[in-house]
């Protein structure tokens, strides 16, 4: 409970008010009744008045009147409630999902996340919901309605006597068969969203290999577990209502007969037999409400562990213990001290091995190696997207844990291997480098980047819509808006993760030539599959199987490395043949 006060303590009069409107509903649904067995009585004994009628009527419209404030009352308050709880709740979700780390990402899918700040939060919503305008008014309602009924004829409330304990023995069946199921149905929507998120973010691919039938056969086969799991729940649901009201109407017929006996008898007036009868709905009407909040609980409390794995999950990368929080990247040494890190902390295998590597300020530094050596790995530790398992990174000569994450990112641009534009303009995609940039900073970093001409080549220009992810644009035009959007940044350091794999060798020249003139004091490190790419490099690192292996310039390494002269032979009898 102490978890969730923190989202009901801003709304607490809402949370109070609610239910006490819902109070005053019922208290005007037990009166009501009450009011009307005077009126059949009065009418049945022949001493009912014109004016005694019309003030029965007019109590009872007062009544109805309170009745219907409170549970307008009622409902606009727990709407406001609710709808307050969750949004502040989803905020604080989505922000703990913002905090954390790529190996925090890694253990969630990204499906699970959408579902958890959509579905499941809404889960609650409805809960929080039902609860501030059921929580008071159906216990109130059984209670009053019990005692009202015990007081007006001890004897026919034998009926109640029997009924309600079966009643509550079927409600306690249903919640413990209900509660698993609605926690399996929650994971089964978790795999159908990711699913259509990865089939939808994917289409181009799918499409390319005419795979659409067998992606087809996935979703069905996610889909119909879904609706396999959410029927198997709501069987439970459906076998409820008329069992329910099965018993309301055994529970009316009874009180009929009795309570009949007692009428011809002459020991009790057909009024209170009525008002009686009010009371027993009342009663088992209660009841039924009582197990569909409990039924909501149950799909609540699946909701709840969810949503508490995510806020509860351990952020494995902060900057909580910041020796220097308020240091920026000045300059952009960097220096790995015998770094070694593991995907898998329980794996024996590391990515990267005791790697140790010196890049000066303001130096071109290339990192080139075979496929899955860890050279996206290696420059993933520089802005602390991973933590190293051993040994240390280090800026300026601070361990990079000692920056805040904020100052640390800031100071270093990245153009991942996986090129991610927004939806939005172009402009507004370029602006994540530098917010504030003024417009001849934009179209300057965009001609250094070789956008601008594509750019301007569009009918709107800088204001073209980018659609999800980019995929109106090329992939190398999509390339070059990422570097331009690094660009406008002026990181000190500078990290090109093969990021102009899509561009021909020459525009790639020219984008090289502007990070000299524009970025000539950063440090800028690409990783290449190309030697071409980082033949002109200062410093040339060659990686295999997560160990340094090589580190010196293209002529040094091309006489002393055997990795590099394999990479290289091989490339230039690629192009040989190509050329011939």
């Amino acid at each position: 409970m102490k978890r969730w006060f923190k989202y009901i303590k801003p709304y607490l009069p809402f949370f109070i008010i609610g239910p006490i409107c819902m109070i005053v509903e019922v208290i005007g649904e037990v009166v009501m009744p009450k009011l009307l067995a005077v009126v059949i009585n009065g009418a049945n004994d022949g001493v009912l008045t014109v004016p005694s009628a019309l003030g029965a009527m007019g109590l009872m419209i007062l009544t109805a009147l309170l009745m219907m404030a409170g549970g307008v009352g009622g409902a606009y308050f727990g709407s406001k409630a609710s709808v307050n709880f969750a949004a502040d709740l989803r905020a604080d979700v989505y922000g703990r999902v913002q905090r954390f780390s790529f190996a925090n990402i890694d253990k969630f899918s990204t499906g699970s996340l959408v579902t958890r700040l959509t579905n499941d939060v809404t889960q609650l919503q409805n809960f929080v919901n039902m609860l501030l305008r059921m929580a008071l008014r159906a216990p109130g309602m059984m209670i009053s309605a019990l005692i009202m009924a015990i007081a007006m004829n001890p004897p026919l409330s034998v009926v109640l006597a029997v009924c309600v304990p079966i009643m509550l023995l079927f409600i306690g069946i249903i919640i413990k068969v209900s509660f698993p199921r609605f926690s399996i149905k929650q994971k089964k929507l978790d795999t159908l969203n990711s699913t259509v998120q990865e089939n939808i973010t994917n289409v181009r691919v799918i499409k390319s290999f005419v795979r659409q039938d067998y992606e087809t056969d996935k979703f069905e086969t996610a889909n119909r577990d879904l609706k396999e799991t959410s029927m198997s729940a709501m069987k439970v649901m459906i076998f409820m209502q008329p069992v329910m009201t099965l018993f309301m109407n055994l529970a009316v017929l009874a009180v009929i007969l009795l309570g009949g006996r007692f009428v011809l008898a002459g020991n009790m007036p057909i009024g209170d037999l009525s008002a009686f009868i009010t009371y027993v709905t009342q009663i088992l009407s209660s009841l039924m409400a009582v197990t569909m909040l409990l039924m909501m609980t149950s799909r609540a409390m699946a909701s709840a562990g969810r949503i508490r794995e995510v806020l509860e999950e351990p952020i494995d990368l902060s900057d909580d213990n910041a020796a220097y929080p308020d240091l920026r990247v000045a300059e952009g040494k960097v220096e790995f001290k015998h770094v070694t890190f593991r995907y898998y902390k329980n794996s024996e295998d590391s990515v990267l091995t005791d790697v140790n590597l010196t890049i000066p300020a303001g130096a071109t530094v290339g990192i080139i190696g075979s496929t899955g050596c860890g050279k996206t790995t290696l420059v993933s530790m520089i802005p602390r997207l991973y933590d190293v398992d051993e040994g240390e990174v280090l800026i300026d000569g601070v361990n990079v844990r000692d920056y805040s994450l904020t100052h640390l990112r800031d100071g270093v641009g990245m153009v991942l291997q996986k090129n991610t534009l927004f939806s939005g303009s172009i402009e507004e995609n370029l602006r994540w480098g530098a917010r504030d940039a003024s417009d001849d900073e934009l179209r300057r970093v965009a001609a250094y980047a070789q956008a601008d001409k594509f750019i301007s080549s569009f009918s709107d220009g800088y204001d073209t819509l980018l659609e999800q992810g980019g995929v109106n644009v090329s992939g190398g035009q999509k390339q070059r808006l990422c570097i331009a959007r690094a660009l406008l940044k002026k990181p000190k350091i500078l990290i090109l993760d093969d990021s102009t794999s899509a561009v021909d060798t020459a525009t790639e020249a020219q984008i090289r030539r502007a990070f000299r003139e524009e970025l000539g004091n950063s440090t800028k490190i690409i990783i290449a599959q190309r030697i071409s790419s980082v033949q002109e490099a200062d410093m040339i690192v060659v990686m295999d199987n997560g160990r340094i292996t090589g580190v010196g310039t293209h002529d040094e390494l091309l006489e002393s490395n055997v990795e590099y002269q394999e990479i290289y032979y091989s490339q230039t009898t690629i192009d040989a043949k190509e050329g011939v």
